[in-house]
């Protein structure tokens, strides 16, 4: 599919966001101008889509960056440790800073996030394995090592609750003036862009990339602290979306190749529409209620993760 026909595919389905909800969307009050209309689509149904656009996006890109820089198609920062760490940083945002703003606690998710991250590519190389299965199978282990650790601060202080319902991935507590930090993706998204033939390179390994004139390391550092930033906005803001980094950049490397700059856009694009038609489905099945996405997310990501680890292990 070009990204033209995916350009027209998320128009349509943000229209069908903006009209899909609880409460129905009067057209012709919206055109009046009505009170209560303008307020459904200005308090709630653009922030919502935008939401969805920018976590879409952030998270997808995140994925294709990382298994560029790993060379393995199984590493995202669900199976890399990432989002755990960054669920760690916010749990103790809350211990530490108990009254502190969105800033301070996505400040926290980010170098939590950085950290885990930084962990997980380290035990990598020292392990020196490339086998494509054993490598995510590290992360998402450790992801579990982190995530029992957090759960049990949680327990400690009171705040499984709290963090239980703010992790869970879901769009439909997104209104205005709480979704505006993901405005501060944009210009990571572009730093991407910008290095994106630096971390073809220097997934190519160390050598190579010495024979180019890089330092491998420091662009994988660069790389992983874009990723790290991504995710902890999207956490913070939405919560965990799992394997939405894992299942698109593989769907787009499947078909257009592996040159990351040229697959960028598509990835973004593709994550976009993913996450819009998983939400739409989300508040259709059980309308007027609603599954939350990190829900619908978990459950399509773990089969479409086993498939392409069974397609990964018996090519033919």
């Amino acid at each position: 599919m070009t990204n033209q026909k995916l350009m027209l595919l998320t128009v349509i389905l943000s229209i069908g966001s903006l009209l899909v909800g609880v409460q129905n969307l009067d057209l012709q009050g919206l055109l009046a101008l009505e009170e209560t209309p303008v307020r459904i689509l200005t308090l709630s149904r653009i922030p919502r889509l935008l939401s969805i656009l920018f976590a879409g996006i952030a998270m997808s890109i995140s994925g294709l960056i990382m298994q560029q820089l790993t060379r393995n198609r199984f590493v995202s920062p669900t199976t890399a440790t990432t989002i755990d760490s960054a669920k760690m940083g916010f749990l103790f945002g809350l211990l530490l800073f108990p009254g502190s703003s969105l800033i301070l606690r996505m400040v926290l998710s980010f170098l939590f996030a950085l950290g885990g991250t930084f962990l997980f590519m380290k035990i990598l190389r020292s392990l020196g394995t490339q086998n494509p299965i054993i490598i995510p199978l590290v992360g998402i282990m450790m992801g579990n090592v982190i995530d029992s650790v957090t759960s049990f601060f949680a327990i400690r202080f009171d705040l499984l609750q709290n963090i239980g319902s703010w992790m869970q991935g879901n769009f439909a507590m997104i209104t205005r003036g709480r979704y505006e930090l993901l405005f501060l993706s944009l210009p990571f998204l572009v730093l991407a862009a910008l290095y994106a033939n630096k971390f073809t390179i220097a997934g190519m390994g160390d050598d190579f990339a010495a024979n180019l004139g890089l330092k491998a390391e420091t662009i994988q550092r660069i790389g992983i602290s874009i990723v790290a930033i991504l995710t902890s906005l999207v956490v913070i803001n939405v919560g965990q979306i799992p394997y939405l980094g894992l299942i698109v950049p593989n769907i787009v490397t499947m078909y257009r190749g592996d040159h990351l700059k040229n697959n960028l856009l598509t990835t973004g694009l593709l994550g976009a529409n993913f996450l819009l038609l998983t939400d739409l489905l989300g508040r259709l099945v059980i309308h007027p209620y609603e599954i939350p996405i990190g829900l619908m997310i978990g459950v399509l990501g773990s089969v479409v993760f086993l498939v392409l680890i069974v397609r990964r292990r018996h090519p033919a």
